[in-house]
């Protein structure tokens, strides 16, 4: 076996690369968020580059070498397949003509003479939480994760493994349907998503779906209120301040997006019967008292058996590091064992 002792993981973004090391018993040799400009928008020749100089400033921090590395973890956006193609369509963070079907992961391995193990970012995620919150015993757990941002991602873990699907797209969670009575106010339109649904969980559980959904009922019903003349993006991404200190339309469009999770999770608890489900982004990263309000929310309009009640609610730790440390985690485990 390689007496190559480092792993390092990188989670590639729209405008940064965030790298991490771990050693082979899993533990983290760096405590903080590093990051190197990504360059995705110069196309894949420049991006990949900034890639191994992400790689190489871990290294160092560490007082390595780039020949201690053992493997190497990559996450990017999607959409991806399983093994790091991107979509022949491109995506919203590499827009670039040169990403549409490049094979990032053989590209970066290629580059490098070092194994690289591939997940789109939301998965990389996903397994962190699923790694951090189960420790030893995470091999025999399974888990579901969504994590709110732009749109919504996550993942679905089974015993300890991330289920990525035949073409990749396994833990698109964001895409799933789900029903809308209940969740919605008599009056108030179905909400539509950038992919072409109507009702999915990415239409209402993310900025895009308050900006082009949740927003402009609200403020029909709100018509004095502070962001009424405020450009829609703008408007949207003051909610979660304005939640936290109480505002009343804020902490319903919030509690519209708890629903929308919750009607997720209610749906995954049918299939995959988890033991755990996760919640991540920027909902969740604000002050104490609004992100337990956010999370008990989610709980307790996830209709479960009674039989299910031991599953646990938990949020997605260091959600800023968990793609890069989820990538690490996951090349670490794509390495043969001893013996």
């Amino acid at each position: 076996m390689s007496t190559a002792s480092i792993i390092v993981g990188l989670d590639n973004g729209g405008t940064s690369n965030n790298v991490t090391v771990i050693d082979r018993s899993g533990t983290f040799l760096i405590d903080r968020m590093l990051e190197v400009p990504s360059r995705v928008t110069e196309g894949p020749l420049v991006a990949v580059e900034a890639l191994v100089e992400a790689l190489n400033t871990g290294v160092a921090a560490t007082g390595h070498t780039i020949a201690d590395v053992a493997a190497v973890g990559l996450d990017t956006p999607g959409p991806a397949s399983a093994s790091g193609v991107l979509s022949s369509k491109g995506g919203t963070n590499l827009g670039h003509v040169g990403w549409r079907g490049f094979d990032i992961r053989t590209a970066l391995q290629d580059r490098l003479g070092i194994s690289v193990t591939y997940n789109n970012d939301g998965n990389a995620a996903a397994f962190y939480a699923h790694a951090q919150h189960f420790a030893a015993s995470a091999a025999q757990r399974s888990s579901v994760s969504a994590i709110v941002g732009t749109g919504l991602g996550g993942g679905v873990v089974q015993d300890g493994r991330v289920v990525s699907g035949a073409a990749g797209m396994g833990g698109e969670l964001g895409h799933v349907h789900i029903p809308m009575h209940g969740l919605l106010e008599a009056d108030q339109p179905l909400p539509t998503c950038n992919c072409g649904f109507i009702g999915d969980v990415e239409s209402v559980a993310s900025l895009t779906g308050i900006r082009a959904n949740l927003l402009p009922y609200w403020l029909t019903r709100y018509p004095g209120h502070s962001t009424a003349h405020m450009a829609p993006l703008d408007a949207s991404k003051a909610m979660r301040g304005l939640a936290v200190r109480g505002d009343e339309m804020a902490l319903k469009i919030f509690e519209q997006q708890a629903k929308a999770l919750a009607a997720l999770f209610t749906i995954a608890a049918n299939f995959t019967d988890p033991d755990a489900f996760f919640v991540g982004g920027g909902v969740v990263e604000a002050e104490p008292h609004f992100r337990d309000w956010f999370l008990q929310t989610v709980r307790d309009h996830t209709k479960l058996r009674d039989e299910q009640a031991g599953v646990a609610f938990a949020l997605v730790p260091h959600l800023d590091m968990a793609g890069a440390r989820g990538s690490a985690l996951a090349a670490l485990a794509s390495l043969p064992t001893a013996g």
